[in-house]
């Protein structure tokens, strides 16, 4: 089982910007879809972005011309460049991966990270 590493949360204020990293360490076959997530207190876990191995994106609407994923798939990590943030982007962002684990595995698992906070003040 593998556990995806975050890093980057913080502070901010309006307007800020902040970048996330997420690794999935050790042993990998390879990895597909990557993305973002964020749940804020007494809300659901929403989708924040996605990257596929290609590079195609998908992008939340509250995000779009904001909020920028890429990857780097040498180091199995996925990065958000988040700019303009503003309160209500205030949460906690996990990281998700579809990872297959060895070459004799039939098909992926998700795997999340740890969650890490982000908090815009106004």
């Amino acid at each position: 089982q593998v556990q995806l590493v975050e890093s980057g949360g913080g502070l901010v204020q309006a307007g800020g910007s902040l970048r996330l990293s997420c690794v999935a360490p050790g042993s990998i076959f390879s990895v597909s879809d990557m993305g973002w997530y964020r749940q804020a207190p007494g809300n659901e876990r929403e989708l924040v972005a996605v990257i596929t191995s290609d590079g195609s994106t998908v992008y939340a609407d509250f995000v779009k011309g904001r909020f920028t994923i890429s990857r780097d798939n040498a180091k199995n990590t996925v990065y958000v460049q988040m700019t303009s943030l503003k309160p209500e982007d205030t949460a906690v962002y996990y990281c998700k991966a579809d990872i297959r684990r060895s070459e004799a595995s039939r098909h992926e698992f998700t795997y999340w990270g740890q969650g890490t906070q982000v908090t815009v003040s106004s």
